[in-house]
Formats: structure tokens, sequence, C-alpha cells
């Protein structure tokens, strides 16, 4: 059985408790540049059952926190 990308980092965190789903994320921010893949399919999952006001709110932090490239 082969799996993808998305169905193996779903596999590693499904069943996991509040503390260690919080330990996988912390874990891997900041980190090597392979864990953001993973990073990025929990947001997409985060994203995808987050509502519109959820999802504006996500985007004004993510705004604000942002470098805005003036020097």
């Amino acid at each position: 059985m082969e799996l993808d990308l998305r169905q193996a980092i779903v596999q590693r965190v499904q069943g996991k408790e509040d503390e260690e789903l919080t330990d996988i994320i912390e874990g891997s921010i900041d980190s090597e540049e392979m864990a953001l893949p993973g990073l990025g399919v929990l947001f997409e999952i985060i994203w995808k059952n987050s509502t519109a006001a959820a999802r504006k709110k996500m985007i004004s932090v993510l705004q604000k926190q942002l470098p805005t490239g003036q020097a």
C-alpha cells in the first residue's frame, strides 16, 4: 500500500492527545525545512475546517507578522 505525503502526516497525528499534537507542532516550528510540508498539511486541515471568521483572523495575524520589506 502506497501512502502519499498528506496521508502519512495525517496518520502520524491521528489519535494524539492535545499535548502530543502541541509537541509535534512546536517541534516542527523553526526546525529543518523537511518539517514544513507537515505543517502545511496540518494548516490545510485547520483551514478547511475553520469558519470564515476564523480564516479572516488567521489572515489578519499572518499579515501583521509578515515583514513589511522596508529596511
